[in-house]
């Protein structure tokens, strides 16, 4: 794949489209879908049967809540959920690594989605490759040596490390990231996929669980004063690298990442947001305000998982401020907003509680909707919509957003009326 050294980006396309109303609808550990128990049934049928009816339950009540957009992750660590070339089948499908669920769950997410006049973003975990180090976990990996493809984790044991009690990819080896933006190039190429979208794991530790990359630093550093400008170099370039390939592949594909809600706090660096959060910048070392700022991306969608109350992080402070950054260039600007917490007693965060989540959430909805430079809403996720204590909050919801499918069948069908007498 190429790398960062190549010609300027092709210009990205100019897109006039309604906000987004999204949600973000995960694999990892069976979280959103599949449902957990349908991967143990040892009837081919009936199991493929039930994950996609469950899929489609799910699909027409984001539909009846007026969602338009999903962002359904495809690659939760070193395995897929489409039929790859790169990467063995996920286990959260069949239960095993590498076992074929019979049908290919991208393709049948877009059909059902498209049909459905909902859109669909791929969502990628770059650089994980297991959730965790058990030995169990270690032996599975081990396993797929015989398949074809086998994992990364024994094709390129050299690229492994262990950070935040999970196997991920050195981000700092140029071979590994060419390996991902391969993998992202293959779902672009082959599926009628709207979006891809890179979730905020890209440097990804916890102090009991850093990443031990000083050998790759000694290879790779040379002419960087610290490890940390390096790593966000290294981060840099695969954003560039996909970014480009992308555009080159499909311009009308949109790219997007979705980044922690703090770029940096004004407190490290005055062009930061006065807030007093872990910062994408300092801790995932990814310097997302300068994507923006390059044109890199054609959206970011920052997590701002917080209440107008939450002092140290406060959701209006970081909504506006990053509505200044999208301001004067074409990135378009989602705000993440954090559906699971609704509902949930907080002792830092009361708000999500009081009358069922329901005057945070609009609070939340009506800033996004009186900032031009914010184009749309996305729910931290799927399951969260089926859950009892945010029942208030999707009623609201459906108040607020289901009525623009009604608009839209109008729409669509005056269209239609309009190029029959045409």
């Amino acid at each position: 794949m190429p790398h960062a050294a190549t010609p300027p980006l092709p210009e990205q396309p100019e897109q006039h489209q309604e906000p987004v109303r999204g949600v973000w609808l995960a694999t990892v550990s069976r979280l959103d879908w599949p449902p957990a128990a349908s991967a143990n049934i040892s009837n081919t049928v009936i199991r493929i049967s039930q994950q996609q009816q469950v899929l489609k339950d799910k699909l027409d009540k984001l539909k009846g809540l007026g969602i338009n957009t999903v962002f359904f992750q495809v690659k939760p660590d070193g395995t897929a959920f489409w039929s790859s070339k790169i990467l063995p089948w996920s286990d959260m499908l069949t239960g095993n690594i590498g076992g074929d669920p019979g049908y290919d769950p991208l393709q049948f997410m877009l059909d059902e989605a498209h049909k459905r006049g909902m859109k669909v973003h791929a969502w990628f975990n770059p650089y994980r490759v297991a959730v965790n180090t058990r030995p169990a976990t270690v032996a599975e990996l081990n396993r797929t040596l015989s398949l074809h493809p086998a994992s990364v984790f024994v094709l390129h044991r050299d690229w492994i490390r262990t950070a935040g009690d999970r196997l991920v990819l050195d981000p700092g080896i140029p071979e590994a990231r060419d390996w991902i933006t391969s993998i992202v190039a293959e779902v672009v190429a082959r599926y009628p996929v709207d979006g891809v979208q890179f979730d905020d794991y890209f440097y990804a530790e916890s102090p009991g669980s850093t990443l031990n990359d000083s050998q790759t630093f000694k290879t790779y550093g040379h002419g960087f004063y610290s490890k940390a400008d390096w790593r966000r170099h290294n981060t840099q370039q695969l954003i560039e690298q996909v970014s480009r390939t992308i555009r080159q592949l499909k311009p009308h594909v949109e790219f997007g990442v979705s980044p922690a809600g703090v770029w940096r706090n004004l407190s490290h660096d005055a062009a930061g947001s006065d807030t007093r959060g872990a910062a994408a910048y300092d801790e995932a070392y990814a310097d997302t305000r300068r994507w923006v700022q390059q044109g890199l991306l054609d959206y970011i969608a920052p997590q701002l998982y917080w209440p107008f109350a939450r002092d140290a992080a406060r959701y209006d402070v970081l909504a506006k401020w990053w509505a200044n950054v999208v301001k004067p260039t074409k990135t378009r600007l989602y705000i993440g907003i954090a559906l699971y917490k609704v509902g949930e007693p907080s002792k830092n965060e009361p708000d999500w509680t009081v009358n069922g989540g329901v005057p945070e959430l609009k609070k939340q909805l009506d800033l996004n909707a009186s900032l031009p430079q914010i184009n749309g809403t996305i729910l931290f996720r799927e399951n969260y919509l089926n859950q009892p204590q945010t029942q208030e909050a999707v009623s609201y919801l459906r108040s607020r957003w289901g009525g623009y499918r009604n608009v839209e069948a109008l729409e669509q069908g005056t269209a239609r009326s309009e190029s029959i007498v045409r």
